[in-house]
């Protein structure tokens, strides 16, 4: 594909939008083609000029609501990154000109209503196309998606076959939840108050999979004590989005993992006493309900650099073997580290991924990517994956 640009960011103006532009200049500078993308020619150059970012960088304006600009910027670009959310609310109309285009598509997207949707909406489409679509590349949900990739990859090589059954459990977190996510669980329950369905789509952890119902699932609400790794587990705030991704990539790989798949996420609080106390405050704590970040807001750059996450993933191998694998990530996991995932999975679809390996169709992380978005992840964005037993 002959394009202009290999990456447009939009949203470019936003707070997210800001650092996935900042890690581009800083990562890459001019290396790789990209451009700007937001609603104003003024604020985008104040941006630009504020953010020390080279004039050699193209900026683009274009508007959600305005459709021919969408698929003007769209038309110039291999790929396109965009930052701008809640989707159910501003994401249609820049997927059907990514599709209209051929173009390859990322997004932060946590929403399962409205990924429904683009599955049902834009698939055969964009597989007619040539375009990409890819959710979720952000803390939502590259650790866990990609983790579990990771850990069934080595299982498959090295024991016999994939784990049946996967435990992804985060071990520490430290940084915040960005004012997008919780805007766009605000939207997504205002949707579901008006349409029923919607909360079937919440509860159902398969319904990423159209035409497919799996084995019943943990539901991770209540804590529990897991004797096996010597800790009390809490609810983990982002297990509904991440599960539902998980299940997704696994059938369209094939259902490598298995169609009796089981996986759940935790968050590992600690033993004793203390650790079931912890456990069950996180798990009535209702904080990012009642006092949400707002969009267009985060931490500071302080913040951002000292923040960091640690998941570990347990499977059980087809040869007895207990398979322990390990994600992290350098910075904070709603705003620094996301930044970086989301440029590089833009970046692996512009220039690592051929449509060859991987055709056009709504896609999650790993069947969309593979272990190209891990050597990327590795060796540019402060993330590992190693296999720890």
């Amino acid at each position: 594909m002959s394009r202009e640009f290999d990456v447009v960011v939009f949203g470019a103006t936003g707070f997210t939008g800001r650092l996935v532009a900042e890690y581009l200049q800083e990562q890459y500078d001019t290396d790789v083609s990209w451009a700007m993308a937001g609603r104003s020619q003024d604020k985008l150059e104040t941006v630009r000029d504020e953010m020390g970012v080279s004039k050699d960088i193209a900026l683009i304006v274009a508007d959600s609501s305005d459709p021919a600009s969408l698929e003007a910027m769209a038309a110039r670009t291999k790929s396109v990154c965009t930052t701008v959310g809640p989707y159910q609310l501003y994401g249609d109309s820049l997927v059907e000109a990514c599709v209209k285009a051929g173009t390859d598509y990322v997004d932060l997207s946590g929403e399962p209503p409205w990924m429904v949707d683009t599955i049902a909406k834009y698939s055969e489409a964009a597989k007619a196309s040539g375009a990409r679509i890819v959710h979720s590349c952000g803390f939502d949900s590259i650790p866990f998606d990609m983790g579990v990739y990771f850990l069934q990859q080595h299982a498959i090589a090295h024991h016999g076959g994939a784990c049946s059954k996967v435990r992804g459990r985060v071990r520490k977190m430290k940084g915040t939840f960005s004012g997008g996510t919780a805007a766009s669980f605000g939207e997504t329950m205002k949707r579901a108050m008006k349409e029923p369905q919607v909360l079937g789509w919440l509860k159902d952890p398969f319904s990423l999979v159209p035409d497919f119902t799996g084995p019943p699932q943990p539901t991770g609400h209540k804590p529990i004590e897991e004797t096996d790794l010597g800790s009390w587990s809490a609810p983990f705030i982002m297990a509904s989005i991440n599960t539902k991704n998980v299940h997704r990539s696994n059938a369209l790989l094939g259902h490598l993992y298995g169609e009796d798949f089981v996986y759940d996420e935790m968050v590992l609080t600690g033993p004793g006493e203390k650790g079931k106390a912890a456990a069950e405050y996180v798990a009535k704590d209702d904080s990012m309900a009642k006092n949400p970040p707002k969009p267009g807001e985060g931490p500071s750059k302080e913040e951002r650099e000292t923040g960091f996450y640690d998941v570990m993933f347990i499977g059980d191998a087809p040869d007895g073997k207990r398979i322990i694998a390990g994600v992290t990530g350098d910075k904070d996991p709603g705003y620094g580290s996301t930044s970086k995932m989301i440029a590089e999975s833009a970046l692996c679809l512009a220039k690592d991924i051929s449509r060859d390996d991987t055709p056009g169709g709504v896609y999650t992380p790993a069947p969309a990517m593979g272990s190209a978005i891990i050597d990327r992840l590795v060796a540019n964005a402060g993330l590992t994956f190693k296999i720890e037993s």
